[in-house]
């Protein structure tokens, strides 16, 4: 076995033998085989390196081709063209609105999902651009991954915002070019916004304390700073003196940025900063309205290429403001309940939740008077959300007067939550500007969203605020939806709390705002929501059934969708690419609905579907609730996955707590990376097959017949055909204390017997080869109950070179568990400790057989240093004759346990790239 393609042919061999021993693992023992061979010296870890580089390059080569297969066309010509059919209507008119109304807001988010570095990302980007998935193109960047912070984050959120302002720029000049071969005298009213950009990154303060306030100001600057250079370059050829005024603008605005990057924790300091931003200066601009009046009477006059250019500009100010698109702030629930019940509770001895907590509410909303507020206010105060509304009344006062911004509140389970975000809204005299947005993703929120969402509208101040605004605005999340009631489920859920929304707006006359709606992405089959395709993604984010209800009802909605961190970003990550995910937005838009469309059977047959998906959430309910699962899929802790974003992944613990850590202590994003990384999307695919158990051929007929059941089975099948159960119990066997006390029995591995019997020994008392063994049964059954209905359904989008990938990821997956078992050997192999050490040696092994291989790595360098003061440092009169050779250090130690098991850790990570990439995202 020299190469993959010798590997995968012996994979092929092994499954071969399931058939005459159906426990036999092909996965295991293609592991074994690799193992025996590194410990004999036939392979070395170069060798190892050399077929994960083969690999890792391969998953980077699928994931371009899967890229360019989800957006094509990608030639910037044919979708020009694409364009040009679109832009068909006869009528002025219905042109006008048809691309005034955006296909889509689209948000740029972050979180623990930048899989590939940027040089990794740039090459996937270039090769699906230009159709070359060799791999000299696609696998031209190192392997080398990126320290990934918090300013990383957002300066790449912003160059994919960059390149997708360029495609709009595009494509309004196209509309512009149309408009004014057609209608010659009507076209200069033209005012196009195909899209809108938005970003959370630097403002989401959900789940982490490393963001301040002055952070979300220096961003804001920047942006400002940013989009002001672009304006200007824009207009630089036709309106030069307007294009110097937007420079200077731009660079007063940088001035400012780099003001608020300073420490400012010295009062003087930041009165320092603040005044200077909020002085007059004749450079300063906080409204693009006279810009925009200015550039459009200039407009009147001019030739058509000329105006064109204009109105591109004006029509990229109106989108974006004084920034590079919205931006949301975000908070959790427990935050806004801490700062308002200093209001309303001082005592604390009132229930939030309760109806006399809702009365005060309102009288407090009633009472509340505007409050000037400055920078020395939002220094001192130590309310997080407080600090959130003042951060905001600063940027809508000095820095963009005109962009609205987001208040998304993440566990909003309470009306008086909402209206303790208006009070605080109104306090601060922003209320006309702020868009607050309680998020349902947990299913608590998800099963008693509808009932919140008729308290919330029924309230006299809210529906005020509503119409005040023109909009209600929710978020629905997939996260927390995903992993606590299965992917499918969530769906479901979110798709009938969309209805609900619907229904309470015509209950309480609010049909004449629009309803915005942000659905962030979904999970475990990546971030892309749903893979089979561009129509599937966007219609599995909002449904064509909860978009009817909206258009039956006469109620504008407004569609948010979210590209999330650097696997979103992708999705802009060349010119070609964001022009083509912009026109198969513009071909599908996400508010778009047939209201004459006949009921879908899947709603009609409530008697089969409700129960369908009821059964599905028991069974992960179940999941979640076992400790079985919940054992199996902590047993590694986190240490199979790579650092992929600034927010930490998972609360601080000891060692003690690993072996009975929560699922809740693991955030969403990371549990379904490790779900991909064990073999097999449990919330995804799990209780289907047993959902339909009862009535499989009934059920089979509606989900042929419904297109959101075909969805669903499309989703499915497109998980089921990257899992591996035989994988799932291949990493439990690692655990088995018979197969290593079993492993030198013939006699043939005796120069590591004693190893294999310390493992043995060591591992008696170790639970999780059982617990993945009873994980593997439970999901054994119910997967060959899901075979046998999908025997009864239409494989509508079939993988191509499926079982070329499912071997791929078996050869991975043997790869690391091979690695796995150097590692484990080499760290009992280890002598026993020869300095004074504050940790025992049972404690850096559990380190290595939880995956917290850095800090065991670390205590092991402690213990066994090769780099101390030598005898020559000293200058000392009285000659030594110690220390002699025989006294020498313990680099002999650290290169034949310490680096290899560093090495083996490190090959491992890629390893994980390399499967995520299969699977299309991490988590």
């Amino acid at each position: 076995m020299s190469g993959i393609a010798d590997l995968d042919a012996r994979l092929q061999e092994l499954h071969r033998l399931t058939a005459q021993t159906p426990l036999y693992n092909p996965v295991f023992q293609l592991a074994l085989e690799l193992s025996r061979k590194i410990e004999t010296d036939q392979m070395s870890l170069d060798d190892i390196e050399a077929l994960v580089a083969e690999m890792e390059c391969e998953g980077l080569r699928a994931r371009a081709a899967r890229l360019d297969r989800l957006l094509a066309p990608l030639a910037p010509e044919a979708n020009d063209r694409r364009l040009d059919a679109l832009a068909g209507e006869d009528d002025f008119t219905t042109f006008a609105v048809r691309w005034q109304r955006p296909a889509a807001h689209i948000v740029f988010t972050a979180h623990p999902t930048f899989l590939l570095s940027q040089a990794q990302a740039d090459t996937v980007a270039a090769s699906a651009s230009n159709g070359d998935f060799s791999s000299a193109s696609v696998c031209a960047a190192p392997a080398a991954r990126d320290t990934i912070t918090l300013d990383y984050e957002h300066d790449a959120a912003m160059a994919a915002i960059a390149r997708g302002q360029v495609a709009r720029d595009r494509i309004n000049a196209r509309l512009f070019d149309i408009a004014a071969a057609r209608w010659p005298k009507k076209w200069k009213s033209l005012q196009p916004m195909p899209v809108r950009f938005a970003s959370w990154v630097g403002y989401d303060l959900d789940g982490r304390t490393d963001i301040s306030w002055a952070t979300s100001i220096r961003y804001r600057l920047q942006e400002k700073a940013m989009r002001l250079a672009g304006y200007a370059a824009m207009l630089q050829q036709d309106e030069p003196e307007i294009a110097a005024r937007l420079e200077r603008a731009g660079l007063l605005a940088g001035e400012m940025a780099r003001r608020f990057a300073a420490d400012l924790s010295a009062p003087q300091a930041l009165s320092e900063a603040a005044n200077a931003l909020t002085a007059d200066h004749p450079d300063k601009l906080v409204s693009l309205g006279p810009v925009i009046a200015e550039l459009e009477e200039e407009a009147r006059h001019g030739g058509q290429e000329v105006v064109r250019r204009l109105m591109v500009a004006t029509a990229a100010m109106r989108a974006d403001g004084l920034g590079m698109g919205w931006i949301h702030f975000r908070v959790n629930s427990s935050q806004l309940q801490n700062a308002i019940r200093r209001r309303i509770d001082p005592d604390g001895n009132l229930n939030l939740a309760s109806q006399a907590a809702l009365v005060r509410m309102r009288e407090l909303l009633a009472e509340v008077k505007p409050l000037k507020s400055n920078f020395a206010a939002l220094a001192i105060e130590n309310s997080t959300a407080v600090r959130q509304f003042l951060a905001m009344a600063q940027i809508l006062g000095h820095i963009d007067a005109d962009a609205p911004i987001r208040m998304l509140v993440a566990e909003c389970e309470q009306p008086t939550t909402v209206l303790a975000a208006l009070y605080f809204a109104r306090m601060f005299g922003i209320e006309d500007k702020v868009d607050v947005s309680p998020l349902f993703e947990t299913e608590s929120a998800l099963e008693h969203g509808g009932r919140f969402l008729d308290a919330v509208l029924a309230e006299p101040a809210y529906r005020e605020y509503a119409r005040k605004r023109g909009r209600i605005s929710i978020q629905t999340g997939y996260s927390d939806a995903g992993r606590f009631v299965g992917q499918i489920p969530a769906a479901l859920a979110i798709e009938r709390l969309q209805g609900r929304l619907a229904e309470a707006m015509v209950a309480n006359g609010l049909t004449d705002v629009s309803a915005l709606i942000f659905n962030t992405g979904g999970e475990s089959m990546g971030r892309g929501c749903h893979p089979s395709s561009m129509a599937d993604r966007i219609a599995w984010q909002m449904s064509p059934w909860a978009r009817r209800r909206f258009a039956r009802a006469g109620i504008r909605l407004e569609p948010e969708v979210s590209f999330q961190g650097g696997d979103g970003y992708l999705w802009f990550g060349s010119p070609e690419i964001a022009l083509a995910t912009l026109t198969r937005f513009a071909e599908m838009p996400a508010w778009g609905a047939d209201t004459e469309a006949p009921t879908d059977p899947f709603y009609r047959r409530t008697d089969l579907s409700l129960d369908f998906y009821r059964a599905i959430r028991g069974v992960q309910t179940e999941h979640l609730a076992s400790r079985t699962y919940s054992r199996a899929i902590t047993a590694f802790g986190l240490g199979m996955l790579n650092d992929t974003g600034s927010r930490k992944s998972r609360r601080q613990s000891d060692l003690a707590s690993d072996r009975t850590m929560s699922l809740r202590q693991i955030r969403a994003i990371p549990h379904n990376a490790i779900l991909q990384q064990l073999g097999y999307p449990v919330n995804v695919i799990a209780g289907i097959g047993t959902a339909a158990e009862s009535n499989r051929e009934e059920l089979a007929a509606l989900l042929r017949a419904s297109e959101r059941g075909r969805q669903l089975v499309r989703l499915a099948r497109a998980a089921n055909a990257l899992a591996s159960i035989k994988t799932v119990a291949a990493y439990g066997e690692l655990f088995n204390s018979a197969y290593w006390a079993s492993r030198p029995y013939r006699g043939d591995e005796q120069h590591i017997a004693d190893a294999c019997l310390k493992l043995g020994e060591y591992l008696t008392k170790d639970d999780r080869a059982g617990v993945f063994r009873r994980l593997a049964s439970r999901l054994r059954v119910d997967s060959m109950k899901f075979h046998r209905l999908l025997d009864l359904i239409p494989d509508e989008a079939p993988l191509p070179d499926r079982e070329h990938t499912r071997r791929s990821l078996g050869v991975l997956q043997s790869l690391r568990l091979a690695l796995f078992k150097h590692m484990f050997l080499r760290a009992v192999m280890v002598p026993p400790f020869s300095r004074a050490n504050d940790i025992s040696r049972e404690d850096v092994l559990e380190m290595f057989f939880t995956l917290r291989v850095d800090e065991g790595l670390a205590q092991l360098r402690r213990a066994f240093p090769i780099s101390f003061p030598s005898i020559g440092d000293f200058s000392v009169n009285e000659p030594s004759d110690y220390p002699d050779s025989s006294a020498t250090g313990y680099a002999q130690i650290h290169r034949a346990f310490i680096d290899p098991i560093a090495r083996s850790y490190a090959l491992s990570l890629r390893i994980t790239t390399a499967i995520a990439n299969e699977f299309g995202a991490h988590g």
